[in-house]
């Protein structure tokens, strides 16, 4: 019997190599599997002398195990042998991920074309009859071979091109990425300068007439004060005015108008200082950042957000007012960029309140607030909840709302730019990715949602302290 690992001869001829250009290559293996010593010598022989390295195998339970061992290049395989035939050497053989791409010649004396689609079937690539014509199976050979390098080559031209396309579609992403950072700092600090320059050119046309009415209202006072004083004097000194001064004085009420008119004068006084000073709030929400940080009181910037939303914080045809509760620590003025802080106030307290109203909106408040507000929320009314606190490390800021709350699929992606669920025209996807980027690029901290439907939603907001 001949051995089961016969190698091929020394002295190959190069012509035969794999690749049949002269040039020393890989000597490319076949594995023989015959239960014929007659027809493994004469194969071996044959092999050899083209210069294959040749491996042989009686039966296929033991060739399986050498193709294992010892992937060949190419299986010459017999179909009619013990212990299994050759069709469930194939098939085992073609089933198993790491041999199913070795090609497989069967060799076999039977004529039946059922057999042999029987075998292509199952994943042979030729045949090789019976008896043996030696320059045929060398061809058949060389063919398949060339075929397997060819097939290899382009696997491998193949992977070469996916990592490629992986390398350039990663540098894409990040040319993406960068892009979009550049486009929400651009649309950020545009935002923040068309609303400085505008609140700026408000600010100017407002104060200008409020300046003018405040001056004018502190000499009415005066003149007010001394005109009611005369008026005191002279009823003092002519106490019996004639008909004609006694009627206009009960036609005009001289009484209530010396009571009121001063009180009136001083509503004036505090209503034109309230709007002097909502115009400084505005101008100081809406100033533009330089380049360092600023020592701030971030509950000044708070409550110039909440002013600047009173008007939706109000009661609605289709809900009640939005109450706002504020539980403010003890936060020292610490180091940030004001203005952009106040970009993210505003972006997420407008949130909350669209989070409330798209609840309800279009609906009867008391037949949609069961929806609403699930057996878990115990309140019954709309609301927004800001907490600050300081420890340490950070300050942390909690805005809270009672409205109706996120599925997770949303609430992973609401950070990303361009990512909105609002209507076409009531959104740009921006709001809350640029309030990411200014928290944690900005400021080197965090921005968190907690979200579930039905149980409200809120943002947790962590700056470090003296970065």
């Amino acid at each position: 019997m001949l051995d089961n690992n016969l190698e091929a001869k020394e002295n190959l001829n190069p012509e035969n190599t794999s690749s049949g250009n002269g040039l020393n290559q890989e000597i490319e293996t076949i594995l023989v599997i015959d239960d014929s010593p007659t027809n493994l010598e004469v194969l071996y022989t044959t092999l050899a002398d083209a210069g294959y390295e040749v491996l042989v195998e009686m039966d296929g339970i033991s060739g399986i195990e050498q193709v294992e061992n010892n992937p060949p290049d190419l299986i010459l395989l017999d179909i009619m042998m013990p212990k299994i035939d050759g069709f469930e050497t194939c098939r085992r053989l073609q089933t198993n991920p790491l041999t199913k791409d070795i090609p497989i010649i069967f060799m076999t004396a039977l004529t039946d074309t059922v057999e042999k689609v029987r075998g292509l079937k199952l994943g042979a690539v030729d045949y090789i009859t019976k008896p043996f014509q030696q320059e045929e199976v060398i061809a058949r050979i060389k063919v398949q071979l060339k075929l397997r390098g060819l097939n290899l080559e382009l696997d491998k031209q193949k992977q070469q091109l996916e990592e490629r396309v992986k390398e350039r579609t990663a540098e894409l992403s990040e040319a993406l990425e960068a892009l979009q950072k550049m486009q929400l700092q651009l649309v950020q600090s545009e935002k923040i300068s068309s609303l400085g320059q505008l609140v700026a050119g408000v600010a100017h046309e407002v104060n200008n007439p409020i300046g003018f009415i405040s001056t004018n209202l502190y000499h009415a006072d005066k003149y007010a004060q001394d005109l009611i004083h005369v008026l005191k004097l002279y009823q003092q000194k002519y106490p019996n005015p004639d008909s004609e001064i006694e009627e206009v004085i009960e036609t005009v009420d001289l009484g209530h108008i010396s009571h009121d008119l001063p009180k009136m004068i001083s509503s004036m006084r505090l209503g034109s200082d309230r709007v002097r000073g909502i115009m400084q709030s505005l101008r100081n929400f809406s100033r533009a950042d330089g380049l360092e940080k600023k020592l701030v009181d971030i509950h000044e910037g708070m409550e110039t957000t909440l002013m600047i939303l009173q008007h939706r914080l109000k009661s609605q045809t289709y809900r009640p007012a939005i109450q706002v509760i504020k539980e403010y620590g003890n936060i020292p003025q610490f180091a940030c960029y004001p203005g952009q802080l106040n970009q993210v106030f505003m972006n997420l307290i407008a949130n909350a309140i669209d989070a409330i109203d798209e609840g309800v909106e279009g609906s009867n408040w008391e037949s949609e607030k069961s929806k609403l507000f699930t057996a878990d929320n115990v309140l019954s009314t709309p609301l927004i909840c800001i907490c600050t606190s300081i420890d340490r490390e950070n300050v942390t800021i909690h805005i809270g709302d009672n409205g109706k709350g996120m599925e997770s699929e949303i609430r992973d992606r609401i950070f990303q730019a361009y990512y909105t669920t609002k209507p076409e025209g009531k959104g740009t996807g921006l709001g809350l990715s640029m309030s990411y980027q200014i928290i944690t690029e900005k400021h080197g901290g965090t921005l968190e949602c907690i979200s579930s439907p039905g149980k409200g939603t809120e943002f947790i907001i962590k700056i470090p302290l003296g970065k």
